[in-house]
């Protein structure tokens, strides 16, 4: 990848274009001039069993992309002969693009299929362009084009605005070349996504034997969450709560925090979109005041407290407040849990609120049908499997040490996903040329 971004090369002639300077030995044509736009098709009525089978080509909806990064390589539904007859047939191969609610987004379908009528087909592709230099120049843009949907209930792009959408063409060996080098990236992304989620499945897998094995042990008990080792104990989640007011509380009613508490600054308010599922998400912040802060002081949350979400999803979920602020304040669907740190070991417990046997005794114990909900009560009630304080640290050490492995992959994504950002805006608008007489292994 080093060598390739190497071969880059700067000092170019541009041009002035309906899309802005692009090198004057760049051409500026209509997609519609380079393929075929094809939209896809529903066989009506769409939930006539005739049309479904087990297996066959797939029917690829707005939902199978929403995650896609690159490659469509299965599909949740499948479609009869008589289905696949009233629908839009697609080969492995082939570009398509959502058109429909998740608007603009390219996808390279890796099997045999049929398109829902929410995508477009680009076909008939001309000799002159390459396609995975047209699916990056569609991905680079998909906000732009997403933009030029209609409004209403779902976005929608009509097939017209995508015939007129306008492509910088550099020459074949050029589009080649860019290609190419955004292919090298995307794979290591790929390969990275794929250590990520490989390496969180056996985290899973170990949490779940951790958490109610243990380490080195022989002889277990039955216990109301399953077997245990003897020596450890069953606790309420309550029980592991500093002796203090408020180390155990939900946040405040509803109707005494409304929007007009908020301000553009001061106490930072914990809303439910902060709380992941063992991760604080950090891109949501609201504000309210000092005053309004020490007026619920009982719903105030710090640094290293827990924070678990009443709702879901998923409910029960948790993690750690924050060292940013010295203080917080909690909105009504966040429950404060300050562990006694002489008894418990802080990650250990929330390791346990997001192991799975307590996610699904929360989830038994939650009301509603649309989510899930489960109230203060119930959830200072459930029980948690405790070893003694050392070998809690020991536990938790190594799963600790797992997600610093993650976390550490993650990052190497992210760096990666900002390369190609950066690449992708100087490399398909010409900003930076590559030397398409340089030759790498790819």
């Amino acid at each position: 990848m080093a060598e390739q971004i190497s071969s880059l090369q700067t000092g170019i002639k541009y041009k002035e274009t309906p899309i802005g300077k692009i090198p004057v030995d760049w051409e500026v044509i209509p997609v519609d001039k380079i393929c075929k736009i094809k939209r896809g098709a529903s066989p009506r009525p769409i939930g006539d069993p005739s049309y479904f089978s087990e297996s066959g080509r797939g029917w690829v909806r707005i939902s199978d992309v929403t995650s896609t990064y690159k490659y469509l390589k299965k599909t949740t539904q499948y479609l009869s002969e008589e289905g696949v007859s009233k629908s839009v047939k697609v080969e492995p191969g082939n570009l398509i693009m959502s058109i429909c609610a998740t608007v603009g987004k390219p996808i390279i379908v890796d099997m045999k299929a049929c398109i829902h009528d929410g995508f477009v087909f680009f076909s008939d592709l001309s000799k002159h362009v390459e396609k995975i230099y047209l699916f990056y120049f569609l991905q680079k843009n998909e906000k732009k084009i997403s933009g030029k949907g209609q409004i209403g209930t779902q976005g929608n792009l009509n097939t017209d605005i995508v015939k007129k959408t306008l492509l910088p063409l550099p020459t074949f060996p050029e589009q080649k070349k860019i290609a190419e080098i955004l292919t090298t990236i995307d794979d290591a992304i790929e390969k990275t996504a794929q250590i990520i989620e490989k390496t969180r499945e056996a985290k899973k897998g170990l949490m779940q034997r951790l958490l109610t094995r243990g380490i080195g042990h022989h002889k277990f008990k039955k216990t109301e969450i399953g077997e245990i080792p003897e020596e450890w104990k069953i606790k309420k989640l309550i029980d592991t709560a500093k002796n203090e007011k408020y180390s155990f509380t939900g946040g405040p009613f509803g109707s005494n925090l409304k929007e007009d508490s908020y301000t553009a600054y001061g106490v930072r308010i914990i809303q439910l979109q902060n709380i992941g599922d063992g991760q604080f998400l950090d891109n949501y912040k609201i504000f309210t005041s000092e005053e309004k802060a020490d007026e619920l002081k009982s719903c105030n949350i710090f640094p290293d407290d827990i924070i678990i979400a009443k709702m879901a999803d998923p409910v029960a979920r948790a993690c750690f407040i924050p060292k940013t602020d010295k203080r917080y304040l909690m909105a009504s669907d966040g429950i404060r849990l300050s562990v006694d740190k002489n008894e418990y070991d802080l990650n250990f417990i929330l390791y346990v609120i997001n192991s799975k046997y307590f996610r699904e005794n929360a989830e038994r114990h939650s009301t509603g049908t649309t989510r899930l909900r489960i109230g203060l009560t119930d959830l200072r009630n459930l029980p948690l499997a405790i070893p003694p304080l050392s070998e809690q640290k020991q536990i938790a050490g190594i799963l600790f040490s797992i997600d610093e492995e993650i976390k550490k992959e993650l990052q190497h994504k992210e760096q990666l996903e900002s390369l190609k950002k950066g690449l992708m805006q100087v490399l398909l608008t010409g900003k930076v040329r590559v030397n398409v007489n340089y030759e790498a292994d790819i």
